[in-house]
């Protein structure tokens, strides 16, 4: 049976939340759900533009609504971020690596680790 954090990734449309003034934006996450046939929408107030695609400054500028969002922000932002993604009513999942379900070689150590300790 599935986990709750395997199931996360079955969606469709995804917002992918960084904000590239203070971090490196999460390219990784952001490319491996474009991999996995899915429609990421990068949502970075730092940013006009990720990977040549058009980035968001906040959820609501999205083109259309999105059911999953992935937060890659820096610590300090983590709380409004949160908040910002409960007021819209977009599934999230925390406390695992996304990149370990999305992409396949060396993340899938994390993938196997965390299988092993009971948190895949």
């Amino acid at each position: 049976m599935p986990s709750n954090y395997e199931t996360f990734w079955t969606h469709q449309r995804y917002a992918v939340i960084g904000d590239s003034r203070k971090s490196t934006f999460p390219r990784l996450t952001y490319n491996g759900l474009k991999a996995n046939g899915k429609t990421p929408y990068a949502v970075d107030p730092g940013a006009e533009r990720i990977e040549n695609d058009p980035a968001y400054p906040s959820l609501d500028s999205l083109p259309q609504p999105v059911e999953a969002a992935v937060l890659e922000v820096p610590k300090e932002e983590s709380a409004t971020w949160v908040k910002h993604v409960a007021d819209a009513g977009i599934n999230a999942r925390h406390g695992s690596c996304a990149v370990m379900y999305l992409q396949g070689g060396y993340h899938s150590i994390h993938k196997w680790i965390n299988k092993l300790i009971g948190k895949y």
